[in-house]
């Protein structure tokens, strides 16, 4: 029988059916992409879309708020439980305007903020002049060491940070292959008095299974995460507090106790408007899912896989940003490893059924569209069960691929290797 889609609007029904098809004989390697559960996915589509809930529970502007009430203070507490915060908002509709509130409740315009050079691995909306949020702020950018596996030199950020005295120190990133070091952050902010920040979006799930540092264990004030990536939910975002929660509706000094009801009123009146239930409960159903011990494995395989991805391809001859991986992405220098530009790698790896983005590698002399990198990695394909094996297979197709980069009879033997072996790994939520 018809589903009701498919007789009201047939296109849209198509489109959607051939977006199942492409997940399901493809591999998705974008580090920032994953694959919900069919709970998930039935949280999104519930009745919780009909309905207005400007404010914040018991402090709402319509009426009917009884069972959405309710469920934001579930997602609130298991985001608390989660990720050892004193309270989490829950409401913001993705990784830029949950950052925005952030900058916009601790900054003044003109303001200094400190952050991770993009094409170091910090993200666009952490000061790229591109951004409103940088033309807003001054953002001074720190940048790694690509040569020492990309650290970062802390006797350096200290005398930037005493030079331009931020208010906000930010950690965090976007295309970076290493973990932070979040002692050596706090310090650096001590010493000048400002505000810790970590943007996890990336590693929130890797975080939220503790196979990575949580960066409250080392004194941080704020931690930003979306929270679809490594923890496998929804598109939204959630910002991560510690201090005392007060009414977000009546305005407070801004101090390290007040945080929780800064942010809230930064968020809501401040930014946005009614939040959106269906996705708050999907948050729900996904912070649970990511308290269950499964989850915690599924965390570990995908450190696996990358270490085991990134080694085979290295082992082949691609360079890696950095030399390796210590979370779940990695950057291949295309340029160095193949001589091609990252647009071009990105194209001829989507031919074979292999999903990538292209990607700047530090101080890249090349523009955006077709920069020196392709960002890969692990969790989507850790969520259909692939292991390591699996991984070393995928780094053998993509350094085939390349090698045959002219050959279309070899291209399309590829592409049906790669079909056939992810058609062994169920998508969820897609039957079979």
């Amino acid at each position: 029988m018809n589903t009701p889609l498919q007789q009201e609007d047939p296109q849209t029904y198509d489109l959607i059916q051939g977006e199942k098809k492409r997940q399901k004989e493809g591999l998705e390697m974008i580090p920032s992409e994953n694959y919900v559960s069919p709970a998930i996915l039935e949280a999104l589509g519930s009745v919780f879309t009909n309905k207005y809930s400007e404010g914040y529970p018991g402090l709402r502007y319509y009426g009917g708020q009884e069972f959405t009430d309710r469920l934001e203070s579930l997602a609130i507490e298991r985001a608390k439980k989660l990720f050892r915060s004193d309270h989490a908002n829950v409401q913001p509709l993705s990784g830029s305007p949950m950052n925005q509130a952030v900058y916009l409740a601790l900054l003044q315009p003109g303001d200094c903020i400190m952050g991770m050079d993009l094409s170091h691995g910090g993200h666009l909306t952490h000061g790229h002049p591109v951004s409103h949020m940088g033309k807003l702020f001054n953002w001074v950018r720190y940048k790694t060491h690509p040569e020492e596996q990309g650290r970062i030199d802390f006797d350096e950020l200290l005398a930037l940070a005493k030079e331009h005295r931020p208010k906000v120190i930010l950690c965090g990133y976007t295309s970076y292959p290493r973990d932070l070091d979040y002692a050596g952050f706090k310090r650096v902010a001590d010493e000048v008095g400002a505000f810790t920040m970590a943007d996890v979006a990336h590693i929130g799930g890797l975080i939220a299974a503790d196979v990575m540092r949580n960066p409250f264990d080392y004194g941080f004030d704020i931690v930003t995460t979306t929270t679809h990536k490594t923890l496998r939910g929804p598109r939204g975002g959630m910002i991560l507090t510690k201090g005392k929660v007060g009414n977000p509706l009546k305005a407070v000094e801004l101090t390290r106790e007040n945080l929780p009801t800064v942010i809230d009123r930064s968020v809501f009146p401040g930014l946005q408007g009614g939040p959106h239930m269906n996705t708050i409960a999907a948050i729900a159903v996904m912070l649970q899912e990511a308290m269950q011990p499964e989850f915690k494995e599924y965390a570990q395989q995908v450190l696996k896989n990358a270490k085991a991805l990134a080694a085979e391809l290295m082992a082949q001859g691609a360079e890696l940003v950095t030399g390796g991986t210590d979370n779940h992405m990695m950057v291949i220098d295309s340029v160095a490893s193949f001589e091609l530009g990252g647009a071009e790698l990105e194209k001829l790896l989507d031919s074979v059924g292999i999903t990538t983005n292209k990607s700047m590698i530090p101080d890249d002399p090349r523009p955006p569209f077709n920069p020196s990198g392709v960002r890969l990695g692990t969790p989507a394909m850790t969520t259909r069960g692939v292991k390591e094996d699996g991984a070393r297979r995928i780094a053998g197709w993509i350094i085939q691929a390349v090698q045959a980069r002219t050959d279309s009879v070899k291209l399309a033997e590829i592409r049906a290797q790669v079909k056939e072996f992810s058609l062994a790994y169920p998508v969820p939520g897609i039957p079979s």
